[in-house]
């Protein structure tokens, strides 16, 4: 089986990932190869699928319930299994409470067991859900990960126009740029920003509810953290606003003082497809199959969702 991958995202490299595994001889094509358009490249990176469910459907937990186990028999050694914690300061104790009534797979814990938790948090919090079955990845660390492997694999990468005809299969993991084409597909922008200081130690994604924007903050190691994300129903693509900006500084120095003398290294803003049930499909169409709509999911879904493409390319096949 000849197949393109268009699109190397998350979406495309994991599928691309899934087919090489079974055989296909693969081709990865996108402008992009770099990852500079792609919005996994800025993506928080949590495997967190019991956190997701307070505001997703069932769906999100079971088929993202092994994603951890999946990303890493594909890229043994990056998955950091130390579980999320979630905070809210004393005011926002009924948004901690809402949060454990939506979800499950948590503990309650109290300031001294938050305190042996993450250190740097000592004091600060009276009252926390601890999700011990969670983990996290570094996405840049990932999608250069996998690319490496493909390569090494014989899957082929290129930036130019290919032939569709040459393929006798097509699975299109283009993503937002779908998006005015796809029917329902519409876009999510997600904003965030990279910290660095080295006032503050977090071995575990940390997530800090409030009433107008959860924000999350994930540990990259060497005192570089990153700060994500808003949610905002809109397809612009142009930087991020001053009023995002503020509300993600504004959260991290909640979560600790010594955020408000990090260094900003870096923003982001990037562009989430998504369904109006925020739920990924995988749909086929004569000899090409599409998969879109990973909305804020991509690391969590993408390996279940991509098992699902390729089992459909291969039933087709042995038809």
């Amino acid at each position: 089986m000849h197949v393109l991958v268009k699109g190397a995202g998350v979406a495309g490299l994991v599928v691309a990932h899934e087919l090489s595994a079974r055989g296909a001889d693969v081709t990865i094509s996108d402008p992009h190869v770099d990852f500079s358009h792609a919005a996994s490249w800025l993506a928080g990176g949590m495997l967190a699928p019991f956190c997701e469910r307070e505001n997703a459907e069932e769906a999100v937990l079971t088929r993202g319930f092994d994603a951890a186990d999946r990303w890493d028999k594909m890229l043994p050694g990056e998955v950091v299994r130390n579980g999320t914690l979630v905070i809210a300061p004393p005011r926002d104790f009924g948004e901690l409470k809402r949060f454990a009534s939506r979800t499950t797979g948590h503990d309650w814990m109290g300031e001294n067991e938050i305190a042996s938790l993450e250190p740097s948090l000592s004091g600060r919090f009276k009252q926390a859900l601890f999700f011990r079955q969670e983990a996290h990845l570094n996405p840049r660390r990932a999608l250069l990960g996998l690319k490496k492997k493909l390569s090494a694999q014989g899957v082929a990468f290129t930036k130019t126009d290919v032939d569709a005809r040459e393929f006798t299969e097509i699975v299109d993991c283009t993503g937002a740029a779908r998006i005015g084409d796809a029917s329902e597909l519409r876009g999510v922008r997600g904003e965030m920003l990279y910290l660095h200081t080295e006032e503050v130690t977090l071995a575990r994604p940390i997530r800090l509810l409030h009433p107008r924007i959860p924000i999350y903050i994930v540990p990259r190691g060497g005192g570089l953290f990153m700060v994500g994300a808003t949610m905002i129903e809109s397809d612009f693509n142009g930087p991020i606003t001053a009023r995002s900006l503020m509300e993600l500084l504004n959260a991290a120095y909640a979560v600790h003082p010594a955020f408000a003398d990090a260094t900003v290294v870096e923003t982001g803003v990037g562009i989430r497809p998504a369904f109006p049930d925020n739920f990924p499909r995988v749909t086929r169409q004569d000899n090409i199959v599409t998969f879109n709509g990973l909305y804020r999911h991509g690391f969590l879904l993408a390996p279940a969702m991509a098992a699902q493409a390729a089992d459909m390319l291969f039933c087709q096949q042995s038809e």
